[in-house]
């Protein structure tokens, strides 16, 4: 028995496919056993994704930063000085944050009730209306903006309001886009909040609302705060629902730097803009990240017992019926309207969809732009895996050098960088950067897919760690004891999982590289749109065939992000760390 345990520490040593010497020294059996797994694999496992975030992420950025800042090369802050120094600049920063944060507020006070009916009550239909809440939040934000456009333009269901193309119709569109985050999120938390403690101030006399404001308010405080700020996030930055929807008023910062950058070919005043807006976005972050640190504390009880819906709560019921018609009036208006032309009823928008030479579509007929974001999707998706798979199997490690994890802690911080980056500062990084240094590889059509991953990579790390993470890392250490070489290890107790996470990752993004719009648009060439890009054109130009071939077009893009999603669901590993996933 002596032996086998004087043998164990050297069986654990990672790197080692037999067992150690006998007669080794303790303390240089133990030093080596604290040592960090793979070793040299883990460090080279690393320099990819890093090499990509460094090409495709930091150095467009920077890029984009030092073209506001030191144009020549020389520090120069006059751009600075003339953009905030004019009076249109704070009346498009003050509408951008103001619809960003009209939209949170709406967002969260209908999420709130909605997570309360669909985590909290149990009711038949409950995992119906819990799918239906979570479709928008991954339709692409171009149909999001056509869905709203058909809802409440003239001859729509809502015409009469006269809401088109106004800021009410923007913050409708993002309170729909954006409130399955707080649905979500908050009602994770919720289900897992022992109820006994709100019974207990009930019974001490306290009344419903004193019971939830006083007990369970400061109990979800955390995930509402991160939910909340993830919505202000994703609010400020949906260039693709403000372009769809007609720019209200002054615009945002993100149209704004389109506008400066293709409409008046100022490359300063854009990066300005750019700058704002990062400002912007990493405030967001920053808030989002402490919350959801806050909320993953929380006291939680996994088996909460889940009473009925009953009369008592008919006023949360309401809310989340009028969330469920929110959701469903705009895409079912979509459709419908899809199939309305000046000829009548009938199939005349889709036919003209693969019809070269009808609408304006820049040259380039609906079906072949579709084909377009098909292979550029494609592209995306094994560039977005190829950086994304060793970054989530480096995140989940456990290892035991300060060193090591400060590192795993700073690349974890890194790859969430680009979900709080702009779409379109990431677009205009790669016109003032690779595209300039580099004219032959932006002619190839190769930096549209470089992009698209840089968008999609934060989303597939986020699907693939709470898969691996599920690991349990006593099969690990049970299989170094056997005898199994650290790379055996990592295919036969942490392969599986891979292969079980990859799907979904896969799915997603495909997903959301297909319906991308906000760097796409700075990067597409002409003859090679994507059919986001082609949507939004369409929808600019005016006559009967433009807007029903986008209508048709946004069916369709619509259509198959949806079939993607539902497969990606089908494959979403099922257990620990299922619900994790995004």
């Amino acid at each position: 028995m002596r032996r086998t345990l004087a043998r164990r520490p050297d069986h654990d040593r990672p790197g080692h496919d037999h067992p150690g010497r006998a007669g080794q020294p303790a303390p240089q059996r133990r030093s080596r056993r604290s040592a960090d797994g793979i070793g040299a694999w883990w460090l080279l496992a690393a320099v990819l994704p890093v090499a990509f975030l460094a090409v495709f992420f930091a150095w467009p950025v920077a890029a984009m930063l030092l073209r506001g800042i030191a144009p020549e090369g020389v520090l120069d802050l006059s751009a600075f000085a003339q953009v905030l120094g004019a009076e249109r600049t704070w009346r498009i920063l003050g509408q951008t944050l103001g619809m960003a944060a009209a939209a949170t507020v709406c967002s969260v006070a209908v999420g709130l009730p909605a997570a309360f009916v669909l985590y909290r009550r149990r009711f038949p239909g409950r995992a119906v209306l819990r799918g239906v809440v979570t479709v928008p939040f991954v339709l692409p934000t171009v149909v999001v903006g056509v869905a709203f456009r058909a809802l409440l333009s003239p001859g729509g269901p809502l015409g009469f309001t006269g809401l088109d193309q106004t800021t009410t119709a923007v913050v409708l569109a993002m309170v729909f886009f954006n409130v399955s985050v707080v649905v979500r999120q908050v009602g994770a938390m919720w289900a897992g909040l022992d109820p006994r403690q709100a019974e207990a101030a009930r019974v001490l006399g306290a009344s419903g609302w004193r019971a939830w404001r006083t007990v369970t308010l400061p109990q979800l405080a955390p995930a509402i705060v991160s939910a909340a700020s993830l919505v202000f996030l994703f609010c400020s930055a949906a260039f693709g629902i403000v372009q769809t929807l007609g720019r209200p008023g002054h615009g945002t910062l993100e149209t704004e730097v389109w506008a400066q950058t293709v409409v008046f070919f100022d490359l300063r005043a854009a990066a300005v803009f750019s700058v704002l807006q990062f400002a912007v976005v990493l405030a967001a972050v920053g808030v989002s990240g402490w919350a959801a640190s806050r909320a993953g504390r929380a006291l939680r009880l996994q088996d909460a017992r889940v009473p009925p819906l009953t009369r008592a709560d008919a006023a949360p019921a309401a809310v989340a019926a009028a969330l469920g018609l929110l959701i469903v009036l705009p895409i079912a208006t979509l459709v419908v309207r899809s199939f309305h032309s000046a000829e009548g009823w009938g199939l005349h928008n889709y036919r003209l969809l693969t019809t070269a030479g009808a609408g304006f579509t820049g040259g380039t007929t609906v079906a072949e732009a579709l084909e377009h974001s098909v292979k550029i999707a494609l592209d995306a998706t094994w560039l977005t895996l190829l950086a994304g798979v060793p970054l989530a199997l480096l995140l989940t490690r456990r290892f035991r050098s300060r060193t090591a994890v400060r590192a795993q802690r700073a690349l974890d911080g890194a790859v969430m960088l680009p979900l709080g980056v702009s779409a379109v500062t990431v677009g205009f990084g790669f016109v003032v950067s690779l595209r300039a240094q580099w004219p032959e590889l932006a002619a190839s059509g190769a930096l549209v897919p470089a992009a698209q991953a840089v968008v999609a990579l934060p989303l597939v790390v986020r699907s693939l760690v709470p898969v691996l993470a599920a690991v349990d890392p006593r099969l690990r250490e049970a299989a170094q004891t056997l005898g199994a070489s650290p790379w055996r290890v990592l295919l036969t107790v942490d392969g599986p999982f891979v292969l079980r996470g990859v799907g979904l990752a896969a799915g997603f993004a495909f997903a959301v590289s297909l319906g991308e719009f906000g760097a796409t648009t700075f990067l597409a060439s002409p003859d090679y749109q994507t059919l986001p890009v082609v949507i939004v054109r369409l929808l600019g130009r005016p006559g009967a065939d433009n807007y029903g071939m986008a209508l048709a077009g946004a069916v369709v893009l619509a259509a198959l992000t949806a079939a993607v999603m539902i497969m990606c669901e089908r494959l979403r590993p099922r257990g620990a760390g299922a619900e994790g996933a995004w």
